[in-house]
């Protein structure tokens, strides 16, 4: 899922992200709430009207902010007070907050308010967020308004093995539409996070979509897919993309290199993608060089694309149980289990 933070995917528009073969994209509950605040998106008709985007969305609860703006907020009991990086006002989001906001966005699948700990993290700290992750998502879930949302709760416990069982328990008690798992790629190793998804993710219901927030690198899912993984979101195609970053199967090229100056090739000798389809390396580079908004818009076009090709072709090797030669073909997820 690309991310939309804001309402938008940065420098994509809604027919260009759909030719990419994207089906479903995740908007963000705290940023939104900020401005235009979900009054205004109900108004204008909600999240799909006001974004143009006709395909499913997915809307964080503003969780995850609890960790990245930890600088700016305080935890209790109740909730989280934030201080606008906007302005500096004051936003306060707890459960039923949280869930009202997304009731209003309209997206089809909403999360659960947790708190996502800082790694590395003491094991009081560690088990005071996961009593306050189940005790939110029980709030979460008695505060939904609207069938017409897939509630999924959040499984936190950082890289405590019986941290995250417990929270698991505890969301399988109250009952969900699908199952996260956060609190992973915020620092811990890539050994780390697998040495989890391994031991986590057959614990979480089998008829239920599965979903690693936050991830990643082609590496990471390709190991997480390996683990038993459906979902994910990571910002990596596009922040990377506006970056002069582009990715392909063989790795990673950083478009405003010198060795691109003059170079014929697309980004990806056969990607079916629009910017490969029609421009070179070299006027990539030159957009890049020359300040010019069309670079990063046409570095994260095709970076997306990447994504879901590659997504797509692990699936088809599942399906043909052939997956163990996807790094064959993409070199670039070498190391998925290291």
């Amino acid at each position: 899922m690309p991310v939309g933070t804001a309402g938008s995917v940065k420098g994509v528009t809604p027919d260009q992200l759909r030719a990419t073969g994207t089906t479903i994209m995740l908007a963000n509950t705290y940023h939104l709430q900020l401005r235009p605040t979900a009054d205004v998106v109900r108004d204008l008709g909600g999240l799909h009207t006001f974004m143009g985007w006709e395909g499913p969305i997915l809307t964080d609860s503003g969780g995850y902010q609890v960790f990245s703006l930890a600088e700016i907020n305080k935890i209790t009991e109740e909730g989280v007070m934030f201080r606008s990086h906007i302005d500096g006002s004051m936003l306060h989001l707890d459960p039923r907050t949280a869930t009202s906001v997304q009731n209003k966005l309209g997206a089809d699948i909403i999360m659960a308010f947790d708190q996502c700990p800082a790694l590395p993290c003491d094991a009081e700290t560690m088990r005071q967020a996961v009593d306050r992750t189940i005790r939110w998502a029980r709030e979460c879930r008695e505060a939904h308004a609207r069938a017409d949302q897939a509630l999924f709760g959040i499984v936190q416990g950082g890289l405590d093995l019986g941290e995250r069982g417990r929270c698991i328990q505890g969301l399988r008690e109250v009952g969900f539409d699908g199952y996260a798992l956060g609190g992973l790629s915020v620092g811990e190793s890539h050994k780390e996070m697998v040495r989890v998804l391994d031991a986590v993710t057959p614990m979480l219901p089998e008829d239920r979509p599965r979903y690693l927030m936050g991830v990643g690198t082609p590496r990471d899912i390709l190991a997480a897919v390996r683990a038993g993984v459906d979902m994910f979101d990571c910002v990596l195609p596009t922040r990377n993309g506006r970056n002069s970053q582009a990715f392909t199967a063989q790795g990673t090229l950083r478009m405003r290199n010198e060795a691109h100056k003059v170079d014929t090739q697309p980004l990806e000798p056969g990607c079916d993608c629009a910017t490969c389809q029609r421009f070179s390396r070299g006027y990539i580079r030159h957009l890049f060089m020359a300040g010019e908004m069309l670079g990063p818009t046409l570095t994260s076009i095709h970076n997306l694309r990447f994504y879901q090709r590659f997504m797509a072709r692990i699936r088809e090797m599942i399906v043909a149980g052939r997956l163990e030669a996807i790094e064959t073909e993409y070199p670039i997820a070498k190391g998925s289990s290291d």
